[in-house]
């Protein structure tokens, strides 16, 4: 199972939110590229990178300390989302160096342009399904839909994509404790491999998670529990590749 330690970009700045709020950001470090040095020295073996200004805007905001990132990390590979919406856009951070483009909001508004993203980019297209209570919130999260996090995903069975990234938003950035249940069930009833987000505040929440491997659990982002300390990333990195 791999661990995705997050690097959330807001402002040129590597900060976490509370619950998707922009007001409850809490700033980590002023440099994200060397925060993504500090997670490969650790052992970390891919990144993932959220530009939430672009979420928000509709297009790429933090561009250059996404490129900057990217220039750090050498050989380990980045996953980003955030404000990619068109051809243009996966296309311009594919080239840059980026391994995995994620693209959430265009999943519900316009599924057929992913569905050709995913068959033009085989492997290097990931689905973000970010939902609370149970269903999928787009654009930053700031707008609510009625569609269910499994009706989503079951859409894209056949699409190619690399990864479903199931966020729970209520419980991303609250230490709160990973949503297993939930993401189990996502997974046992899908062939594509599961990502889990959100919550996650200990050891023992990778280890519930692990136990979830077999059925598609594929990997889990980690953010605030790394940056407080709450979860040291060498031991999860050695619990999760075991």
């Amino acid at each position: 199972m791999i661990l995705y330690p997050a690097i959330d970009l807001k402002a040129g700045k590597c900060v976490r939110l509370l619950r998707g709020e922009m007001g409850q950001a809490t700033i980590f470090n002023d440099d994200p590229a060397a925060q993504a040095r500090l997670f490969i020295k650790a052992g970390c073996r891919f990144l993932h990178v959220v530009d939430l200004d672009g979420a928000f805007a509709g297009t790429s905001v933090n561009g250059p300390a996404i490129e900057r990132i990217i220039a750090a990390c050498n050989s380990v590979p980045v996953q980003l989302g955030g404000g990619i919406r068109d051809l243009a856009a996966i296309h311009h951070w594919l080239e840059r160096g980026v391994t995995r483009v994620i693209l959430g909001t265009k999943a519900l508004t316009d599924p057929a342009f992913v569905k050709s993203a995913c068959r033009a980019h085989p492997g290097r297209i990931a689905i973000g399904i970010d939902a609370r209570g149970g269903k999928v919130a787009v654009e930053g999260w700031a707008k609510m839909s009625h569609m269910t996090a499994l009706d989503l995903a079951l859409g894209f069975e056949d699409a190619g994509a690399s990864a479903i990234i199931h966020t729970d938003i209520e419980r991303d950035g609250a230490l709160g404790g990973v949503n297993v249940e939930a993401t189990a069930a996502l997974a046992r009833r899908l062939t594509t491999p599961v990502i889990a987000s959100g919550g996650v505040a200990s050891l023992e929440d990778l280890k519930a998670l692990k136990a979830h491997e077999a059925e598609g659990v594929s990997g889990v982002i980690c953010g605030r529990a790394l940056y407080d300390g709450r979860l040291d990333l060498v031991q999860a990195l050695a619990l999760l590749e075991a």
